[in-house]
């Protein structure tokens, strides 16, 4: 099968592939029990070496730590825990020497409370940035109670609203409350974030990763959500928030910047499942985003009543969703951000195949594979490149540290929870919750992982003496190295495996996932097989005994008519 050359617009975040550091967790140079700058630095040559082309380095900036550092109190300044701006300079400095970019994080949907904009806010109705945030007046019921301005609800549960009793107002907080959401409507905020971009962009980044970059704009009108949970005083009402009506304006403001500088930028863009309004946001010729994390994947598994409720997936799904993503972007001239991992999500090993031990390798190999050979560039996450898993199910509800998994524990106790149902919550927490990418990474079997040589700010995982670095950096048989070989093939055929089109094979088969991408008259054909036992596939005719394999997590070397899958393998065949 020939395909016409496709007329792709080349760029160079589109051949790129992303290392997403977490700098509380990575590793601890100054034994305080906390990840910092100095211990990146120390490790550089391992990210070099396995053969990323960009780092993006999570939130660093001076910070109250109530969310990790997604709550920003000074966007010029660093975390003292974490280093200094010279620091910054020199990991800038080391990635560059190296061949590698590095992007930041930018959080400007909100704020820290303890921000100057917003500390001046809230000390006047007249303060000359009052209106950089988000205020309302209350609502009073029948009985004269008062209420929020609207029923939505946080992010992190609760109200999204905060009452201030020395203004009589409230202020917005889709996230915690103090997270106070910037008023973009206002010019002076906009100018301030494009302000902050280029200080950094001048200062030799390379480009933002963005967080809910969509939620900027909401519906002036902030009307009552719709009630989706009965059970709940507040409901989500991110439909007057996720696409709202200047999004577009916004971003492409920050676009131009962007463009100027010829820098990397990829949006979250949680709660937004229309492709036409995602194309809007990274169409090559719109001067937006160069391309946006969608969240259907690793929604997956989430129930409708919540992350924290059980749901079982079908293969099929998976299959819908990444069909769709791929062949919209290839028609509509976008791109994709591929990711199963991050700061935000549970370890794809054990969420979507298996972390037993008899097959947590080669499990952790298929999923590399599944996701290393679509369209679009690959973001991988500290310690996902080993096949790290979940925190123990042994580990209690005190092991954990994150806002979002806690809260929702702790709600669910004061609404009176029985122990089946705590217990059931619990059991969701270890295989969804943020603290599982959270946990130190795994650089040794010394004492703390060698993250550390005190005891650090979040328990280590107990698998760390068999399962770190050091034991695979060197190993051709790793996780790592196949990691490795999935970045080089890539490079080595970047026509068909970056541009190429992507086509799915076998929709209804519930076990293996199979695609290939094709360029002019070369092919690649990429296997996986999410089954924990063998099945028997049925290999394309035009594949048999015509190619060479490129990459296989077993020991395969040719394709016949009909082949038995062992369990989680993986493959990638070529023809030219």
């Amino acid at each position: 099968m020939t395909i016409t050359k496709l007329p792709v617009h080349h760029a160079w975040w589109k051949e790129s592939n992303v290392y997403q550091i977490y700098p509380a967790s990575f590793k601890d140079s100054n034994g305080d029990g906390i990840g910092d700058i100095p211990g990146i630095i120390s490790e550089l040559d391992y990210i070099a070496g396995l053969g990323v082309d960009i780092v993006w380095l999570c939130p660093c900036y001076k910070s109250p730590q109530v969310d990790m550092g997604y709550d920003i109190s000074d966007y010029k300044d660093i975390y003292e825990k974490y280093g200094t701006l010279s620091d910054i300079d020199e990991l800038a400095s080391g990635l560059h020497k190296r061949g590698l970019k590095f992007v930041m994080d930018l959080v400007v949907n909100h704020t820290s409370d303890q921000h100057a904009w917003f500390q001046s806010a809230i000390s006047s109705k007249d303060s000359e940035y009052r209106d950089w945030y988000i205020w309302k007046k209350p609502k009073y019921d029948s009985d004269g109670t008062r209420l929020p301005p609207n029923n939505w609800i946080s992010c992190f549960g609760g109200s999204a609203w905060e009452y201030d009793a020395e203004s009589d107002e409230y202020y917005l907080h889709l996230f915690a409350k103090e997270q106070p959401d910037l008023n973009w409507e206002n010019p002076h905020v906009r100018a301030a974030v494009h302000d902050i971009m280029r200080f950094w962009l001048d200062r030799g980044v390379d480009g933002f990763r963005l967080d809910v970059i969509n939620f900027i704009s909401k519906d002036p009108a902030m009307p009552d959500a719709p009630i989706t949970n009965p059970s709940s005083k507040y409901q989500r009402g991110d439909m007057y928030y996720a696409t709202g009506p200047r999004l577009h304006e916004y971003l492409q403001g920050l676009g131009q910047i962007l463009k100027e500088y010829d820098a990397f930028s990829v949006g979250e863009m949680p709660c937004v499942f229309d492709p036409s309004e995602i194309i809007n946001a990274v169409g090559f010729s719109r001067n937006e985003l160069s391309m946006i994390f969608q969240f259907e994947i690793v929604d997956l598994d989430h129930a409708s009543t919540g992350k924290y409720k059980p749901r079982t997936w079908a293969l099929t799904e998976l299959k819908k969703i990444v069909n769709k993503w791929q062949t919209f972007m290839q028609v509509n001239d976008g791109w994709n951000a591929l990711y199963l991992e991050n700061h935000d999500q549970a370890r794809s090993v054990s969420r979507f195949a298996s972390d037993a031990p008899a097959v947590r390798k080669v499990a952790a190999k298929m999923l590399a594979t599944f996701l290393g050979f679509q369209s679009g560039t690959i973001f991988v996450y500290e310690g996902q490149e080993l096949g790290l898993a979940n925190v123990p199910t042994t580990w209690g509800v005190d092991k954990y540290r994150d806002l979002e998994s806690l809260n929702n524990y702790h709600e669910n106790v004061a609404a009176g929870a029985s122990k089946e149902e705590l217990a059931s919550i619990l059991a969701e927490m270890q295989k969804k919750a943020r603290d599982n990418a959270r946990v130190p990474m795994q650089w040794d079997s010394s004492d703390y992982a060698g993250f550390s040589t005190v005891t650090p700010w979040m328990d280590v995982n107990e698998d760390y003496k068999e399962w770190n670095a050091r034991s695979q950096e060197n190993d051709p048989s790793s996780v790592y190295a196949h990691w490795q070989s999935i970045f080089r093939l890539r490079r080595e055929f970047k026509d068909v495996l970056v541009y190429g089109k992507f086509i799915l094979l076998d929709p209804l088969n519930e076990s293996v996932f199979a695609y290939k991408r094709v360029y002019g008259s070369t092919e690649a054909l990429i296997v996986t097989s999410f089954k924990d036992s063998e099945v028997t596939w049925a290999v394309p005719s035009e594949y048999v005994n015509s190619g060479k394999m490129l990459l296989t997590n077993y020991d395969r070397s040719e394709l016949t008519g009909e082949i038995v899958l062992k369990p989680f393998e993986a493959l990638v065949w070529l023809v030219q």
